[in-house]
């Protein structure tokens, strides 16, 4: 009964990540979501695909430039996105570091159990040994003095 309750209160119990998860912030979320998007194929065939609708309508426009070649305020705009990308990415890195080392000292707990329990069940096998041991040897003994 004591097992199973142990058992109960480790199903219950949360994970490293479920908590790493309800400490997140607002900003947190943000920053890892930006981090994820950035990131994907999906937002460089975007980005690209703007680049060039961008630089294709700059110069085939026949009246109002509104950005010249040699695409000025493109570049701005780019300029503007890795100052803000950036320090949003080295965020959810961080962040990342941090799961891992919860998630480092999480397996060295675990380990750290399983080898307890391991050894617990070591020292019970070797006490059975040495019962099952002490009981041959009484009844070889009694073997012998019932022979005698």
């Amino acid at each position: 009964m004591k097992e199973i309750n142990r058992e109960v209160k480790q199903a219950n119990e949360l994970t490293w990540h479920d908590k790493h998860k309800q400490a997140m912030t607002v900003g947190d979320r943000i920053a890892d979501s930006v981090a994820h998007n950035m990131g994907s194929w999906k937002f460089i065939i975007i980005q690209s695909i703007f680049v060039l609708i961008w630089m294709i309508f700059n110069i085939i426009a026949f009246i109002n430039h509104w950005d010249p070649y040699p695409f000025i305020l493109l570049n701005l705009i780019f300029s503007t996105q890795a100052a803000y990308a950036a320090p949003i990415i080295m965020m959810a890195q961080n962040r990342q570091n941090q799961r891992d080392r919860h998630q480092a000292q999480s397996d060295y707990e675990t380990n750290l159990k399983a080898k307890l329990e391991i050894e617990s069940l070591q020292k019970e096998i070797s006490r059975m040994d040495d019962d099952k041991l002490e009981k041959i040897i009484q009844l070889i003994t009694e073997l012998k003095n019932s022979k005698n």
